[in-house]
């Protein structure tokens, strides 16, 4: 049996529950001393350095079990932080304990932590995404997680923006019979497959179908709109989709559009996709619509708007973040020539076409 000292996440005590698999006991509030914890610049997560003088603050869980330190080795293991031993303070006692240093050079110190502020911002979407990372326990190693922390945690905010939607019909999942879930491809988009009964209309069970489905993070898509100019801003960008297919042309008219990131909001997606493709700063947002673009077999769910800009002609041509390989060209139109172009086939990104017949039906509300 192991002592653990935690001064970070896993001081929240249902994060430590899953990744332990067992509820603690024995939790005791604990000190480390000539030693601060700080966020990690930029991350969701904080760092402990050696600091003279300081004191950092946490809880010390005794009688860790050997596979609960390699489960915990797993979660933590993958962002370079490894244990080392010290002696903790604890209700006056000196306790020997194992503590999780990050390796030198791997982050960069921020301000001072505060777990509160995690557990309001980050708590529930870091907990949720860490059942997910638990699922791969044994299963892929934890440099792999690393790669796909970011998309864990898209998904698993997504889940919660669906749980916070609530039901929009009578019908119910209540009376799903999900006999088996499973994941078939694991990475920055989800292959899972199930075998399930559904209710029937006529009434009855169905029999067991297997379904796949494409799990994928929520998004949204802006349409920036000039009202006094009647002009509207669309990009353009290669596209994998139509290449897959066997379509030649690759190159797709489509309103600025993104990933919902964890604890972001969908209007901050908005206005931060609108920079980072665009080059536009946005203040006034109107919400077209909320959909499912694909339900059959795609998770992803699109929270469109329309942005009130002054779309003038000297807009920066291409955009998008080197980092992700983006190379976003802006185009305006008056939107009348949008609209025969979405007619005739010119514009065949659905959530575009969805964007443009819905202000055109508007257009008079933003005279």
């Amino acid at each position: 049996m192991t002592s653990l000292f935690f001064y970070g996440t896993l001081c929240d005590p249902e994060l430590l529950e899953i990744v332990l698999g067992r509820k603690a006991n024995g939790i005791s509030q604990a000190s480390l001393p000539d030693h601060q914890v700080y966020w990690a610049k930029g991350e969701s997560f904080p760092m402990i350095v050696a600091e003279c003088d300081a004191i950092a603050h946490g809880v010390l869980v005794k009688d860790v079990t050997q596979e609960e330190l390699d489960r915990l080795d797993f979660y933590e293991g993958g962002f370079d932080y490894k244990t080392v031993e010290l002696k903790t303070q604890s209700a006056g006692n000196d306790t020997q304990a194992l503590v999780f240093f990050p390796e030198a050079g791997s982050w960069e110190t921020g301000p001072k932590w505060n777990l509160a502020e995690w557990q309001t911002k980050w708590g529930r979407v870091v907990r949720h995404g860490a059942h997910e990372v638990m699922s791969y326990h044994g299963k892929i190693a934890p440099q792999d997680i690393v790669e796909m922390y970011p998309a864990i945690l898209s998904r698993a905010q997504s889940s919660l923006n669906a749980s916070a939607e609530g039901k929009s019909r009578s019908t119910s999942i209540d009376h799903l019979e999900i006999d088996a879930q499973h994941t078939a491809y694991a990475g920055f988009f989800n292959v899972e497959e199930y075998f399930l009964r559904f209710p029937k209309f006529e009434g009855g069970q169905s029999d067991t179908v297997k379904r796949a489905v494409f799990r994928m993070a929520d998004a949204v898509t802006v349409l920036p709109y000039d009202p006094k100019q009647e002009k509207v801003l669309l990009i353009e960008q290669f596209r994998m989709g139509p290449l897959a297919r066997g379509d030649h042309s690759c190159w797709l008219y489509e309103p600025i559009a993104g990933r919902i990131d964890p604890a972001e909001s969908y209007e901050e997606t908005a206005r931060r996709e609108a920079r980072e493709e665009a080059k536009l700063e946005v203040t006034q947002l109107h919400e077209i619509s909320r959909s499912y673009p694909s339900p059959g077999a795609v998770t992803e769910f699109l929270v469109s708007f329309l942005a009130i800009c002054d779309l003038t002609d000297d807009l920066p041509g291409v955009a998008g973040l080197e980092t992700e390989a983006e190379d976003i060209r802006s185009h305006i139109f008056d939107l009348n020539d949008a609209l025969e172009m979405a007619d005739t086939g010119v514009i065949r990104a659905t959530p575009l076409l969805a964007s443009l017949y819905w202000l055109d039906r508007n257009r008079n509300k933003f005279a």
